[in-house]
């Protein structure tokens, strides 16, 4: 039985992929490894939103050739966004590649890799110096419904939460940003299929699912019609919300044109939507945004958050935040740190501005040295890391319901949960008894990011 070793880089779209990907090669009789040492296949699935991650794949890629002084027939592959949009220019960059794969063709992967595989081994026994002949294969093309293709599980978790993929691509164009080059266009799946994968779920022991799209909450708007006045979105919350034995509702990633009153009033109702919402501020300069091609003003943002908190009092925010985006003075970063004091976020995700090939915002002049990112990046964090510790700290001693997902990474005598605002607590207990239960904990300890709690279950 061969093994496919699988390495996932970036969001959680690209995992989600990744174990689609994973669920048909165990279909196809392969064994999913942790250890490349004993990879058949080795896979690795890219981002492209910064340099960084696509340097890590690409290095990673690099290093891992050397599995073939053992095991000479070893398949090599790219999948996702980075494989999209370097295509051909791969096999350049990386001589021992075999195969590329891009977005829109994650259920092509285990059909070119095993094709290949089988073909060198069956060369292998006749002439071991035939083992690395075979075809490289370079498919990026689009295809039509696949974002409908998303839809497997592997079947052995035992997590019990879910990605739930509900849509592939995104029509904005952000100047700074790959991802319509890498994803394309928006395309949604039909809410009965989605509704049917999440009851699956369900019925596999799954209690808190997370719908994920490019900007999740413009589902289905060039496709589906509003009922009732509710947008696509907002119906599949609720059809998702009727099933029984998923006790949480979550999504990423929204944008903040997708936060219509009904979304917003669905929180009122909906009491199995988590409170924490991930909401991309990007910036708090109207100039910069405009620059950016985010079609809103800070104002209209910090109005939504107040609806929000407003629907949902114990609502937690997280953001994502660019710094030393072409042309921002300290004039607009001081309104974005000041929008972030103002605001109070839970959580904020800091970026320094990475230059994207193909992207207007890499053609900007007044691009910023690396020092004036790193020293914009490094005063933010300051502020947000004091906001995040000062709202965790406040949490000791009181009493929060948590899922238990599982053993923590960290130390795995302990065990990991989150309350409905996403905050991590460690607890200890026995795991048979609380892995995947919903129950109260009360909180002893912080260690700034990171809650510690007691379990109150009988």
């Amino acid at each position: 039985m061969p093994n496919v070793f699988i390495k996932t880089y970036g969001c959680q779209m690209n995992q989600r992929d990744s174990e689609q990907v994973a669920r048909m090669f165990t279909e196809g009789g392969y064994t999913v490894t942790n250890d490349e040492f004993e990879a058949d296949a080795i896979l690795v699935n890219t981002c492209s939103v910064r340099d960084q991650a696509e340097q890590k794949a690409l290095g990673k890629m690099g290093s891992m050739v050397r599995h073939r002084q053992k095991r000479p027939h070893v398949v090599y592959g790219f999948m996702g966004c980075m494989a999209q949009s370097r295509g051909q220019e791969l096999f350049q960059n990386v001589p021992h590649l075999d195969v590329v794969v891009g977005t829109q063709k994650y259920h092509k992967v285990f059909e070119y890799v095993d094709g290949i595989l089988q073909n060198r081994l069956e060369r292998r026994m006749d002439d071991l110096k035939l083992t690395y002949k075979g075809d490289h294969i370079c498919d990026v093309e689009e295809e039509k419904d696949s974002q409908n293709t998303i839809k497997d599980h592997v079947n052995n978790t035992t997590d019990p939460t879910a990605f739930v993929s509900i849509m592939q691509g995104c029509n904005m164009k952000c100047s700074y940003c790959i991802v319509p080059d890498t994803r394309g266009r928006e395309r949604g799946r039909p809410i009965a299929e989605i509704v049917e994968e999440c009851k699956t779920l369900a019925s596999r022991g799954v209690k808190e699912v997370t719908l994920l799209g490019q900007i999740v909450n413009l589902y289905g708007r060039t496709e589906f019609p509003k009922v009732d006045g509710k947008s696509p979105f907002v119906q599949l919350l609720e059809a998702v919300h009727e099933i029984e034995g998923i006790d949480r509702i979550r999504f990423t990633s929204p944008h903040p044109i997708g936060y219509r009153d009904d979304l917003v009033e669905a929180f009122t109702y909906l009491p199995k939507l988590c409170s924490h919402i991930h909401f991309p501020m990007q910036s708090g300069s109207d100039k910069i945004l405009k620059a950016m091609r985010r079609p809103y003003k800070n104002e209209k943002f910090v109005e939504i958050i107040k609806k929000m908190k407003a629907a949902r009092p114990d609502m937690a925010i997280t953001t994502d935040i660019i710094v030393g985006f072409p042309g921002e003075t300290e004039e607009d970063f001081m309104d974005t740190l000041n929008t972030v004091k103002e605001l109070e976020f839970d959580n904020c995700f800091v970026f320094r501005y990475s230059q994207r090939r193909n992207t207007p915002a890499a053609e900007m002049l007044e691009q910023h040295t690396e020092k004036t990112k790193e020293d914009r990046n490094q005063r933010l964090l300051a502020v947000v890391n004091e906001i995040a510790q000062r709202k965790n700290h406040a949490l000791i001693g009181t009493v929060q319901e948590v899922l238990c997902t599982g053993p923590s990474k960290n130390n795995p005598n302990t065990l990991n949960s989150r309350t409905p605002q996403n905050k991590i607590v460690i607890l200890e207990g026995n795991p048979d008894r609380l892995v995947g239960k919903v129950f109260k904990a009360k909180i002893t300890e912080c260690t700034g990011f990171t809650l510690y709690g007691t379990p109150l279950i009988d």
